[in-house]
């Protein structure tokens, strides 16, 4: 039997929308039928739980999580507060126990207990960032914009946009704390937006807003802790463009791993690099326009030759068809129309 696919398109609730749009994806197609939306507030960022079993996603209250039925339809679970501003990212350790909350509003890391029956639990920890950026009218101050656990699942690593860092933590989990461990500093004026990790845990790739780049680093664990290493800097834009007004902002990688796309909102572009499987490090194949303005996510469909674009100013979603012979994308249908989306995510229906 083959695996039935759906997309959740997470957006904010204003104008149109009201919450999670649910998609029926035709994989073979490289396409999407919006099924319904499932109400929610500002949905600036969803992720789904190692079982399969439930979908988290930010909401103004905190933290909403649902049940995954079979056909892919929502059912709210419950939520839980913060104990600080919205959210923008989430994440899961690998054993399923933490939900990680990225603020950026707030420069804090929160730690969330995650139930066996999928209900959202107590905070576990809650860490606020200090410093200050160096980019008076932008930067000013901390920005968490990504949380996720390094592929070992022995630290967490928090993205700071706004002070050019990446903070690592260890979980203590008898008392189920954050301890700093180490601080990657990026370059001043980069701001870092996302790190992704190879499917090797060897290599890890951070996007960086401001210089519109993606750096390499190798990645491994020692006695003195986590240990990144930088190996390459490349642009993730279209050539002769105004790097000022550009904002690199989505990042996934193939089902195969051999590929990793990013897109950049002002060029309004999606890039695709090869990863050389021995270096980690990329070779970009291409950045072409998507048809649509600000670019926030991307995601692959699960047969590594399609795309979707979640275009958060043009208030559409455009899939694409990867020549990967050619370099180019291939447009498919015309886009679709939905309003302010921020993440796409793509997943089997039902329980993993």
């Amino acid at each position: 039997m083959k695996d039935e696919y759906v997309a959740y398109v997470g957006t904010y609730t204003h104008g149109s929308s009201i919450g999670i749009h649910l998609y029926d994806v035709n994989v073979e197609e490289g396409t999407l039928t919006e099924r319904k939306v499932i109400p929610v507030n500002n949905s600036s960022h969803i992720a789904r739980s190692l079982n399969g079993k439930y979908l988290y996603s930010i909401a103004d209250e905190g933290v909403a999580v649902f049940a995954v039925e079979d056909d892919g339809d929502l059912t709210p679970i419950n939520k839980v507060d913060i104990d600080g501003m919205r959210g923008c990212y989430l994440s899961v350790d690998k054993t399923g126990r933490y939900l990680f909350v990225a603020g950026y509003h707030d420069g804090k890391v929160t730690v969330v207990h995650t139930h066996k029956d999928g209900r959202l639990g107590s905070l576990m920890d809650g860490v606020f960032h200090k410093g200050l950026g160096s980019v008076a009218e932008r930067n000013f101050r901390p920005h968490v914009s990504c949380v996720v656990p390094t592929p070992d699942n022995k630290y967490v690593c928090a993205v700071d946009n706004g002070i050019d860092q990446i903070k690592m933590y260890k979980l203590n989990t008898q008392r189920d704390r954050l301890k700093l461990v180490d601080i990657l500093r990026c370059e001043r004026e980069s701001g870092p937006r996302e790190i992704v990790f190879s499917e090797s845990g060897k290599y890890a790739y951070v996007i960086y807003e401001l210089m519109n780049k993606v750096d390499v680093f190798s990645y491994r664990d020692t006695e003195n802790g986590p240990e990144f290493e930088k190996l390459q800097s490349i642009s993730t834009t279209s050539a002769n463009v105004d790097q000022a007004h550009d904002a690199a902002s989505g990042m996934c990688l193939s089902p195969d791993h051999h590929y990793l796309f990013t897109s950049t909102a002002g060029d309004n572009t999606v890039a695709m690099f090869h990863i050389d499987p021995e270096t980690g490090c990329l070779e970009k194949k291409f950045a072409l326009p998507i048809s649509g303005e600000y670019p926030k996510d991307i995601a692959m469909f699960p047969d590594g030759k399609h795309i979707a674009v979640a275009n958060h100013e043009s208030n559409t979603i455009t899939t694409f068809t990867v020549d990967y012979e050619k370099n180019v994308l291939v447009q498919k249908g015309r886009p679709m129309k939905v309003e302010t989306p921020n993440c796409i995510l793509i997943t089997k229906k039902g329980v993993h």
